[in-house]
């Protein structure tokens, strides 16, 4: 990766916050739990997916630049919006979740050296995973979800013309 593309990759993952936010705004309330899609997750669920994912890939970081190759543990998303109920719980808490967790990790990433950057561990679902594939991952996973709400919102508006 050159210093460029990591510049780049840092100013998404940093603006995937508002990015969400813009997706969210005009969203109508009483329809953030629908699935206008057949078996794609709310709106409502992709929040609380975005306030677990931020604060376990937040957590991941740390573990790349602390530990000597460490393990990073995968999870299944589908099981964690079904066991956890997201489509039954108030998103706020989990928007403000993903919020910090973003913004303590833009802290550490300010921090990092050009040796960070060459850290290394083994995802359990796909293998070798370093800092600069947690940065390419990340930096573009609020957008996509954004990108999903705003899909959610315009077939909502069509199915009420």
């Amino acid at each position: 990766m050159t210093p460029e593309e990591r510049k780049d990759l840092i100013a998404k993952y940093a603006s995937g916050y508002d990015e969400v936010m813009n997706a969210l705004n005009g969203f109508p309330s009483d329809s953030l739990g629908a699935h206008p899609i057949p078996g794609k997750w709310s709106a409502r669920e992709i929040v609380h997916h975005l306030g677990d994912s931020e604060t376990t890939s937040a957590g991941r970081l740390r573990k790349l630049l602390v530990e000597d190759n460490p393990l990073i543990q995968g999870y299944d998303q589908d099981e964690f919006a079904t066991k956890l109920r997201y489509n039954e719980r108030d998103m706020a808490p989990a928007l403000e979740a993903f919020r910090c967790a973003r913004e303590s990790t833009m802290q550490v990433i300010g921090l990092m050296t050009e040796d960070d950057w060459k850290r290394t561990g083994t995802h359990s679902e796909s293998g070798p995973y370093s800092t600069e594939d947690w940065l390419r991952i990340y930096a573009a996973h609020a957008h996509n979800h954004a990108a999903q709400i705003r899909r959610l919102r315009e077939i909502l508006a069509a199915d009420s013309r």
